[in-house]
């Protein structure tokens, strides 16, 4: 399973020299990354400051949640492959920490480069976290077809177009938007914006197109299932942490007071009504009524995608229910009926149905932004106008106006994420980088030492087993076609499922 011996060879090279990209990033950072003054001891205790002002107090419980959701959340959520979890949970370690560090010095470099300087602090941590989310919902759309000398390149390409398209958002558009389609802090005035799913869902789907030739499975051919249950299972795990930490999520670099309680507030309600939206669509979808844990794990999630536009904006809490479960529904019906299309169709093949989760909820949510931006008003704001939409309140612009810049901006980020997909999909592809035969997509055991497993054997098949339900249809990609061949590991001697013991063990890990 490991391949030719000149691929291990190449293998061996390619992550050790990982320390050479860690060296130059941190000579980089010795150059240019201080303090900020709030992290400073000489800058800040020049000023008559009590400890109790540091942003450090207001910033890092959110800074917790979005961390564990970055590293936690997704990591989790792709564990549903049953034999890709190695790669799952550790490519997402890898990409993370590798994009928080590159992303602090490209987005400094462009939003808060100062007298010669990146200036760092809680916020950027944030920041920098926001934007390896985006790169690790791109990963999702490859998960089980790349290796990590790929992963890495996409997400030194990923990272840089996405700085680029956040300056362009919200430095020369005016852009006003918080939580759902681009993340970064802006300038030393405490400007914030972000876009994060418009902009990887489409870069993801459109680098994932040259691989298509990677999951097709001969015809004639069985397939393999899309996962077993304890995988599906631990799938879950990542689902909860990323409803529950939602809301700080969308929350986390919004105006402190008023402007972050309704961020928080719209997030927590659209998140409920899409969770009710997605059982019920699943089940009225679904084989014989039956629910799929498939759209529980994703489309559940989709109301905090679509209210993270206007998650700060005067969006009421009836709205934040009605986007919630439109989106519900919208991503679920499109796991069942579009994820098909998008692979026989387009060959476009989406291994965590990224466009579903992010893509149409993210466009609803720039919608929905454009719509209550064009309904804002002095009355509506008062006082707090300005910290929503400043130049609104500044007479810069009118509702409409801004509404229109709001809408323009989607189509500069898919334009973006247009360009920079195509290009990155052509650059992973590169001989030199070690894709993974098509024989051997999916399969832990090419980057990874396998053992076996030595949990409590159960007498229960890891396999489907003929006449069982299974709805093909309703997980087509997340969604990915293997074809069945031998695997040392899962032999019947050496398949082994968890015991009671071990799931017992497990619980009080977390």
């Amino acid at each position: 399973m490991a391949g030719s011996p000149s691929r291990a060879a190449g293998r061996r090279l390619q992550l050790p020299l990982l320390s050479f990209l860690q060296g130059a990033t941190a000579v980089l950072f010795a150059v240019f990354v201080r303090y900020n003054h709030k992290t400073d001891a000489a800058f800040w205790h020049r000023g008559n400051h009590s400890n109790a002002d540091n942003e450090f107090y207001f910033c890092y419980p959110s800074f917790q949640d979005v961390h564990a959701m970055v590293f936690v959340g997704f990591g989790f959520l792709m564990v549903f492959l049953q034999h890709c979890g190695f790669s799952s949970v550790g490519f997402t370690f890898l990409l993370a920490a590798f994009a928080l560090q590159w992303s602090t010095l490209v987005q400094g470099v462009l939003h808060c480069f100062r007298g010669g300087h990146i200036h760092v602090g809680v916020e950027s941590m944030i920041n920098a976290d926001f934007c390896a989310g985006a790169v690790l919902i791109s990963f999702g759309a490859v998960l089980g077809k790349t290796g990590p000398a790929q992963l890495l390149l996409m997400a030194l390409l990923e990272v840089v177009l996405f700085g680029i398209n956040k300056f362009v958002l919200l430095h020369l558009l005016g852009v006003r938007v918080w939580g759902g389609m681009e993340w970064g802090v802006g300038g030393g005035q405490g400007e914030r914006c972000r876009r994060l799913h418009d902009y990887p869902h489409l870069w993801c789907l459109l680098r994932a197109r040259p691989f298509a030739g990677s999951v097709q499975a001969p015809a004639g051919e069985e397939q393999a299932p899309p996962g077993l249950y304890h995988s599906d299972l631990f799938a879950m795990i990542g689902t909860i942490f990323l409803w529950i930490f939602w809301p700080s999520f969308n929350a986390a670099l919004t105006s402190l007071g008023a402007g972050q309680h309704r961020a928080a507030l719209n997030t927590y309600y659209s998140l409920a009504a899409s969770t009710l939206g997605t059982f019920a669509l699943s089940a009225l979808v679904g084989e014989d009524g039956r629910l799929d844990m498939v759209h529980i794990q994703n489309a559940a999630l989709a109301g905090g995608v679509v209210v993270g536009t206007s998650s700060e904006m005067m969006l009421t809490p009836f709205g934040a229910l009605a986007a919630g479960f439109l989106a519900g529904t919208v991503s679920t019906l499109g796991y069942k009926f579009f994820t098909p299309i998008l692979e026989s169709k387009f060959k476009v093949q989406d291994t965590c149905g990224v466009h579903n989760l992010h893509g149409m909820p993210g466009v609803l949510g720039v919608l929905l932004g454009v719509l209550v931006a064009g309904l804002a008003t002095h009355e509506a704001y008062g006082d707090g106008l300005e910290s929503v939409f400043p130049l609104i309140a500044e007479g810069q612009r009118s509702a409409t106006s801004q509404a229109m810049y709001q809408l323009f901006g989607l189509f500069v980020t898919l334009m973006f994420a247009s360009v920079g997909g195509g290009l990155g999909g052509l650059l992973l592809k590169l001989p030199f980088l070690d894709s993974p035969p098509d024989s051997q997509c999916y399969e832990d055991q090419v980057h990874w030492q396998a053992p076996g497993a030595t949990l409590s054997p159960l007498p229960t098949p890891a396999f489907h087993v003929p006449g069982q339900h299974e709805d093909k249809a309703q997980r087509p990609l997340r969604g990915r076609r293997q074809t069945l061949r031998p695997n040392p590991l899962l032999a019947p001697e050496n398949t082994f499922l968890f015991g009671d013991a071990d799931w017992l063990l497990l619980g009080s890990s977390f």
